[in-house]
């Protein structure tokens, strides 16, 4: 494991952290409410100053961050200097703007990272760029040429390891995908392929034979690898695109929290019965440490590919903290969106009555549920990090 690359993964998620409550702080000091303190981590004290009415530093225990913000429940014995400035008495689009501001920082970061990787590193895809040309057709499974084996058509034909097809038959080739779906439909077939090599262009002609594949179906073969290299995005193009990789993320995370009550009893068999750790099950920070680890640790990775699997760990874990704390259940985020809602709900009914507001949802009679709620997130955690120190989840398994 590479500790480099947990360290690094460390550093993202306190900065993440920061910056989630650095909108919770920015948006209720825009609104007026008091805030007096930003901390990083919880239990003792390491350091902290004082600047104007706000105390900022940092706790003993790096799991997360607060912002105290006064007057959250209309239950907290504010001053009379502080009380107009308390939370509950702020305007209720005031107090969910503040709310939300938290994940939304972690859906912006998650679509930073993802635009950044897309402009500036690019995303891994085979080409239609040769970067194999076979000595043979192999027989089925087989991993190496006999001597009783054909020579291959694209050694018959001519072609070199590093042309890049441009069009067969004339029809412009996009990706790699789109020529071998061509080449697979033309056993026996002739095809005349314009191919860029070292700049220059040329015609070769090739004739697929028929081959029976890994998948143990007949198709055409000529005998070539595609070249896998990482292919930057315009920014105007990847600005709606990485828009669209963070729904996609967020639509994927969101049917998977549908399903994790469901998963629980597998990852239990995972942690003490000794079954296999399922790559598409429940991991919890220590597991998604460790594997941003072994990324940066990873022998036969370039630069680029490992920077790549840790922005989309740090963009992904981004996208499901922010989904996940916009949850509608107490403690989260989510669950004192609910309750501001509800307060705004109570104040239009009461209008439509003729009467009075009523008195603000107070959010400490929900502690009940807060704290099943919490008992919930406290148990699933320690089994993820049982289940991660027990049986971890490798990048390759």
């Amino acid at each position: 494991m590479n500790a480099l690359g947990i360290i690094a993964f460390v550093v993202a998620l306190l900065l993440s952290v920061m910056l989630h409550e650095a909108g919770h702080f920015v948006m209720a000091r825009r609104f007026g409410m008091k805030v007096t303190e930003f901390f990083v981590g919880f239990g003792p004290r390491l350091w902290s100053t004082h600047r104007g009415e706000v105390e900022y530093g940092v706790k003993a225990i790096p799991a997360g961050g607060y912002v105290r913000i006064v007057g959250m429940t209309p239950s907290e014995v504010l001053s009379a200097e502080d009380e107009p400035r308390a939370f509950y008495k702020a305007r209720i689009r005031h107090r969910v703007i503040t709310l939300a501001a938290g994940s939304i920082v972690h859906f912006i970061v998650g679509y930073v990272l993802i635009l950044l990787m897309l402009i500036f590193v690019g995303v891994g895809t085979y080409t239609a760029k040769i970067s194999y040309v076979g000595e043979c057709v192999p027989a089925y499974k087989a991993t190496a040429c006999a001597a009783t084996d054909p020579t291959s058509p694209a050694k018959n034909a001519g072609l070199r390891v590093g042309d890049q097809i441009l069009s067969i038959d004339g029809v412009a080739v996009k990706d790699w995908i789109s020529s071998t779906d061509v080449i697979r439909a033309s056993v026996g077939k002739q095809l005349d392929l314009t191919i860029d090599r070292t700049g220059e262009r040329i015609q070769i002609s090739v004739t697929p034979v028929a081959r029976v594949g890994v998948d143990g179906k007949s198709a055409g073969y000529v005998g070539i690898g595609p070249s896998y290299e990482y292919i930057r995005t315009n920014p105007l193009v990847a600005i709606p695109r990485a828009a669209n990789s963070v729904w996609q993320v967020a639509w994927i995370n969101l049917k998977g929290l549908a399903t994790v009550p469901t998963k629980i009893p597998d990852l239990w068999d995972q942690t003490f019965h000794g079954k296999d750790r399922d790559t598409s099950g429940l991991v919890g920070v220590v597991g998604v440490a460790r594997v941003s680890g072994e990324a940066l640790d990873a022998q036969g990775l370039n630069w680029k590919d490992k920077l790549s699997i840790f922005i989309s760990i740090v963009a992904g874990l981004n996208i499901f903290v922010g989904l996940f704390n916009a949850l509608p259940l107490p403690p989260l985020d989510g669950g004192h969106i609910a309750v501001a809602i509800a307060d705004r709900f109570r104040m239009w009914r009461a209008k439509r009555r003729g009467v009075p507001n009523p008195p603000a949802i107070d959010v400490a009679r929900l502690t009940p549920i807060t704290l099943v709620v919490l008992a919930v997130l406290i148990s699933l955690s320690f089994l993820l990090l049982a289940a991660d120190i027990i049986n971890p989840m490798r990048l390759n398994s």
